[in-house]
């Protein structure tokens, strides 16, 4: 059961979903770990350890072990809270996700959305092992994913969320064509506002102050500079990704199907995204009525259109 602390966190008028890390791009079936050198009385009050020691988080989680007992959990979560709970991870066997989608198809259990998160992904302060090789790539792991929930009819029930490298507008209208309904982004939005990808986050000496407790080297990230760079950022990131959506000649993001995307092969061939990804037609987009929804809120309310801004 939930305990009383968590619910008070996840009441809190911030917090909009929950989702569960099951693992992530840079170390998956690694668990982390935060030094005890950087556990401070701020990071012990926020995430309810003790300062000074390890926080150490583990590759498995003792709540549940397994598919089933998983959604179990996810029920009683979303139950307690209100809220929409899902889970993110990278993409290795199939076979977890076979059988998420089988669950959910005959048991009425689901989660709200998966965050497929790609191999490439992930911060300096992964093993270079687990950085260089493992996990699949967002493309291949993604497009497997969406795959087993769309051929089940199941695609217009979850939200697709994509990350890994998909802070340029290129790579996010591609994630769009296979299916992301949004992306996560996380390293762009680091480099935005100063980090170099040093590979020193562990030891608390970052040298732009972007993840160190060190007052001194904090001094190099000053968050008013800082916020407008990463907004300046976000907006040019937005205004690019419809750039190119109006040059596919559609309205919006998710419009983009697999039939606006070719893959290149470097000797003078190339592939449809539907022949590399094995997608049948009308995978990678919403339904008609949501795409009609979609369409009117880009006109506005008094028919103002505002793709053209």
């Amino acid at each position: 059961m939930a305990s009383l602390r968590s619910i008070a966190v996840a009441c809190h008028p911030q917090i909009r979903a929950i989702e569960i890390k099951l693992s992530q791009g840079a170390k998956p079936g690694a668990g982390g770990i935060v030094p005890a050198a950087k556990v401070t009385q701020e990071i012990s009050d926020i995430r309810g350890v003790p300062v000074g020691k390890d926080c150490i988080s583990p590759s498995a989680y003792s709540a549940f072990d397994g598919t089933d007992a998983m959604l179990d959990l996810v029920e009683q979560i979303a139950e307690v809270t209100g809220l929409p709970v899902g889970f993110k991870s990278a993409v290795g066997q199939m076979d977890f996700w076979t059988e998420l989608a089988r669950l959910t198809a005959t048991t009425g259990r689901a989660v709200d959305f998966v965050d497929v998160d790609g191999g490439e992904g992930g911060t300096g302060a992964a093993p270079l092992a687990f950085a260089d090789h493992v996990a699949l790539p967002f493309k291949l792991g993604f497009s497997r994913v969406y795959r087993v929930f769309a051929e089940q009819q199941l695609d217009e029930h979850i939200v697709f969320i994509g990350s890994a490298k998909l802070g340029f507008p290129q790579a996010a209208i591609f994630a769009f064509a296979l299916g992301c309904d949004m992306i996560g982004v996380a390293r762009e939005a680091m480099l935005a506002i100063g980090c170099i990808q040093a590979q020193r986050c562990h030891t608390g000496h970052c040298p732009t102050g972007v993840a160190t407790q060190n007052r001194w080297l904090m001094r190099g990230l000053d968050p008013a500079s800082k916020a407008d760079r990463l907004a300046n950022f976000f907006v040019t990131l937005r205004k690019e990704i419809l750039m190119l959506t109006r040059a596919c000649g559609v309205p919006h993001p998710a419009h983009i199907s697999e039939k606006h995307v070719e893959i290149l092969d470097g000797r003078f061939g190339g592939a449809t995204l539907s022949e590399l990804f094995g997608y049948a037609d009308g995978f990678g987009t919403p339904g008609q009525n949501d795409l009609v929804a979609i369409e009117n809120v880009m006109r506005g309310e008094n028919g103002e259109n505002l793709v053209a801004k």
